[in-house]
Parts: structure tokens; C-alpha cells; sequence
């Protein structure tokens, strides 16, 4: 059984006002391309398929691509929820995608058997069982207590996901047996089992792009506490990497950059191979990158050198995205004007210009000159207490607030 494992498409996302249709686009086509030469035999998204609860209509389209794509190729697709999907939106078209071999498990459920997937090899043999797991929200597995303090809640909530990882399994071991126990062609032949998820690992590497917008998320959830599952296909984290060095435990990382913190990150998605005996390898394929997206800094005698370099990944119908941090000169009042004039001619867009340190003033000036497209709704609420008299301790609890008022209304509108 081969699984091409990944997750945090994002689709739809305004990266600081800029469209990633395009290089979404480019994105499905490399991946049915390397489902054929890899012949692979399910595709597997861990999570954040959307990039919000309200997917723009160009979007939902890329959405249908892939699943009508796939299912054109013989191929099976398990999509599961992230904490930037809708369950609602996820849900809609669930019995009318299960038409077109997709199978999308939004959230958890009250039977655990209910997330107990089979993926079948093209041959139409089955060739593995799925603890499908999707991002676990709170109210979703736990009932609040009153007088708990936030350590407290965040116990709870690690207990109540282990007890649901565990559930699960067991209802996929019981599955296990009773297909080994069967007569046909597979007696006697236990099928590997993959477990999915979408959370914070402890000692996981995240980027600034990895948000948590659901308040009462869990910060991190120990290595030990996932279930004996021969593979564990993991989302959240944009950056691919093992789990506390272990092989079967894998976070498959963003396949485009989705800030410019990642952008000089190797993106990637995961070919994994599986038979009776458990997992035989772990391959990753990287993934080219579409869209040049580069961040520099310096000052302003360095900077035309590396300006020349980062174009070299733009070209005349889609310039580099740049990303420029100024230092020594960020004083300067007129310092979007002189970026203007350096970057003229060469197949490069500045999004963002940051002055690495300076007076109050400019960093005053710097902030004007960003938009809302480049704040996320908390980063406003911060940046707007910044400016109050307030103790760390009364800007941290106005936050904290804040952020449960967003999740009320998240959690309504879904």
C-alpha cells in the first residue's frame, strides 16, 4: 500500500493581499503527476484543506479539481479537518464526494467506529485501515467545568484527545481481526493501521504562520500518548519533520510556503509504503516551489545585490515576492520610496518592508505602512492594547479574552 501523505494547503489564502490561486493550481497538477509515476494509491490530507471557514468560490473549484482529478486516476482521497476548515463546509458535500472515492471526516464523532476508514489499493484490495482523526476542538470531546484553572483545562483536554485516539484504534484493531479472521484472499493477513491528527507535538518546530484560532487548544500533545498505529500522519506544523526522531511519526509540512519565515524551508510531501508487516519506508518528494517568495535584510548599500539574486526566482509574468528588513538606514523617512527605486526594473514586488530598529517614530511609521491583509485579527486587538498603559499581566488577560470572544463567534458561525 502506497499513501502520499500532506496537509495546510490553505486554499484561498491572501497572502498580504496576493492571490495563491495560481500556484495552487500548479500545485494539483505536480501532485497527480507524481500519483502516476509513484503510482500511489490514496491520497491523504491531514488537515487546514481551507485556509478559512469560508472558502472563496475559486477555491472550493480547486477543491472539486483535486477530488474529480483523483478520482478520474483510480485513486483514493481521505480529507480530514483542520483548525482552519468548517466542519459545516466540510461536511455539505461529504455523501456526494464519498460518490467520487473521497472520504472527508470534518470531526470527531460519537461513535469512534465511524473513523475507522479503509483505503483500498488501486487493484481495489484493501490495503490499509485509517484512524481518521481530524483537529479536535473541545467542546467536541469534553464538557467545561467550572473553577478549572487553564493547566487544569489543559489536562482535561489532553486526556479527553488521548481517550479519543484510543477509542479509535481499538475500534480499527477490532476491524483488524475481524478482516484477518474473514475467508477470501486477505485471511489471515492483518492490515497495516495509520493514525492522523492535526495538533502541536511536543518538541514540534512551528512557523509564524502556524496559528491556533480556536481558544482552549491544546499547546502540545506528548509523542507517548498516540496509539501503537504502525504510521502517524500528522498536520499543523508547516514544517516537515520527524517526531522526536521517530520514523513512523511524521509531520509532512505546508506544500507552499505560507510565510515569509518559510520560505527558505524545503517543502515536501510524503510517499509512504506499507504492507502486513507494518511501514517499509518513508520518501519524500520534494515539492517545487511556483512562486518566487524571498526574504532579505541589510542596509541600503547591500541590499541591490540581493535584490539582483532574489529576482532570479521571479520572472515577467509572476515576480519574486519580497520580503525586505532594513537595517542602519531604517531611520530614514522616505525608505519605501528609495526601496521603490532600487527594486525598479527587476521581476520582483515588495510586500512588506520591516526597519529592524530604530526610533518610536519610525517603528511607528513602519507599522501605518502595513494593512490589515498582513494582521491577523489578534495581532490587531495586541498591537491596539500596546498602546494603553496596561501591565503585562492585564494585556495578557484582555488577550486571552479577546480570543474566547473570537472562538464564540467562530464557533457559531460554523
Amino acid at each position: 500500500m502506497r499513501i502520499l501523505h500532506t496537509s495546510d494547503w490553505h486554499l484561498g489564502q491572501h497572502f498580504m493581499g496576493k492571490s495563491r490561486q495560481a500556484e495552487h493550481q500548479d500545485l494539483i497538477a505536480w501532485l497527480l503527476e507524481q500519483v502516476d509515476q509513484h503510482q500511489v494509491d490514496a491520497v491523504l490530507i491531514a488537515g487546514d484543506i481551507f485556509d478559512t471557514g469560508t472558502p472563496p468560490s475559486y477555491a472550493r473549484e480547486l477543491y472539486s479539481q483535486l477530488v474529480v482529478r483523483l478520482h478520474e486516476a483510480g485513486v483514493a482521497l481521505l480529507l480530514l479537518g483542520g483548525n482552519h476548515d468548517s466542519p459545516a463546509t466540510l461536511g455539505e458535500s461529504r455523501e456526494l464526494l464519498a460518490r467520487l472515492g473521497t472520504t472527508v471526516v470534518a470531526a470527531p464523532h460519537a461513535d469512534p467506529a465511524t473513523q475507522v476508514i479503509m483505503l483500498s489499493q488501486r487493484n481495489g484490495e484493501p490495503g490499509c485501515l485509517v484512524c481518521a482523526i481530524p483537529f479536535v476542538r473541545p467542546r467536541e470531546v469534553l464538557q467545561s467545568q467550572a473553577g478549572q484553572s487553564a493547566e487544569e483545562k489543559q489536562q482535561s483536554l489532553q486526556q479527553a484527545i488521548q481517550e479519543h485516539y484510543g477509542a479509535v484504534f481499538a475500534a480499527a484493531s477490532e476491524r483488524r481481526q475481524a478482516l484477518a479472521a474473514a475467508p477470501g484472499p486477505n485471511s489471515g493477513r492483518p492490515l497495516p493501521i495509520i493514525a492522523t491528527g492535526h495538533l502541536t507535538t511536543v518538541g514540534a518546530s512551528r512557523s509564524e504562520s502556524v496559528r491556533e484560532i480556536y481558544v482552549g487548544a491544546l499547546e502540545a500533545f506528548p509523542t507517548n500518548a498516540f496509539p501503537g498505529a504502525d504510521y502517524i500522519a500528522l498536520g499543523h506544523i508547516h514544517r516537515p519533520q520527524k517526531v522526536g526522531g521517530q520514523e513512523h511519526i511524521r509531520y509532512c509540512g505546508s506544500p507552499l510556503p505560507l510565510s515569509f519565515d518559510e520560505a527558505r524551508q524545503p517543502k515536501a510531501m510524503l510517499l509512504v509504503d506499507l504492507s502486513p508487516e507494518g511501514l517499509q519506508a518513508v520518501t519524500p518528494l520534494p515539492v517545487p516551489r511556483f512562486q518566487g517568495m524571498v526574504a532579505i535584510s541589510g542596509n541600503l548599500a547591500s541590499l541591490p545585490a540581493q535584490i539582483g539574486a532574489a529576482a532570479a526566482q521571479g520572472s515577467a509574468g509572476r515576480p519574486a515576492w519580497l520580503e525586505i528588513t532594513v537595517a542602519e538606514d531604517d531611520y530614514l523617512a522616505d525608505l519605501p520610496a528609495r526601496i521603490e527605486a532600487l527594486t525598479q526594473g527587476w521581476p520582483v514586488e515588495v510586500l512588506r518592508i520591516r526597519r529592524q530598529r530604530g526610533t518610536a517614530a519610525a517603528r511607528l511609521d513602519a507599522e501605518a505602512s502595513e494593512t490589515l491583509d498582513e494582521l491577523s485579527p489578534f495581532e490587531v486587538f495586541a498591537r491596539r492594547l500596546q498602546q494603553e498603559d496596561l501591565s503585562n499581566d492585564v494585556q495578557q488577560a484582555l488577550n486571552e479574552r479577546y480570543r474566547a470572544i473570537v472562538a464564540g463567534l467562530e464557533g457559531e458561525a460554523a
